[in-house]
């Protein structure tokens, strides 16, 4: 991965979450995970025109989760990105700074709107959500590289497996008694 897709510029996981109230349309129906990335690369593009003021082309690499640490339902973006990206001119423009709560309120109108074209949704539950102190929307930014090497690292980490046999025991505490085991009579 680090020699074909990642450019030699710093980078940065960008990790983008909806409240629970939203996740049982990623369960009942699979096909909106591959708008819901869309959703984080655009919330992410128009991000980058806001502060650049310019249409950016940055180096993205998206991976969808639907699990959390306790195997539950979670769907989630995890986007490793390049701090900024190439203008129409040819020109790279860095980003050094990550606003998350814009970059969450440009990801939940994408959102937002993707459900309400899927007739998942109507304004009536945006606007309760929008009302909520905590939307549910998140958005983490904060996981930083600086070389290939890291960027690669952190991408071998977004696409960790739900399960790993490594990390998998054998709880060896008796539950039942042995003798529930043998065969009677």
């Amino acid at each position: 991965m680090r020699e074909s897709l990642l450019l030699d510029v710093p980078h940065r996981q960008v990790v983008f979450t909806i409240p629970k109230m939203l996740r049982m349309f990623f369960k009942y129906k699979r096909s909106l995970l591959s708008g819901l990335c869309l959703c984080g690369k655009e919330a992410l593009l128009k991000y980058f025109k806001a502060v650049t003021g310019k249409e950016i082309t940055a180096g993205i690499i998206a991976v969808i989760q639907s699990f959390g640490s306790k195997i539950n339902l979670h769907p989630h973006l995890h986007f490793l990105l390049t701090e900024g990206g190439k203008d129409q001119e040819g020109q790279f423009r860095k980003l050094s700074f990550f606003d998350e709560g814009l970059i969450a309120k440009y990801f939940s109108r994408e959102v937002f709107s993707m459900l309400l074209h899927e007739g998942l949704i109507n304004l009536e539950l945006v606007q309760k959500i929008l009302r909520w102190r905590h939307t549910g929307f998140n958005v983490h930014s904060k996981v930083r590289t600086t070389t290939k090497r890291e960027a690669e690292r952190v991408g071998k980490y977004m696409i960790r497996p739900l399960l790993s046999l490594k990390r998998l025991s054998i709880d060896k505490t008796e539950h039942f008694p042995l003798s529930f085991l043998k065969k009677t009579g």
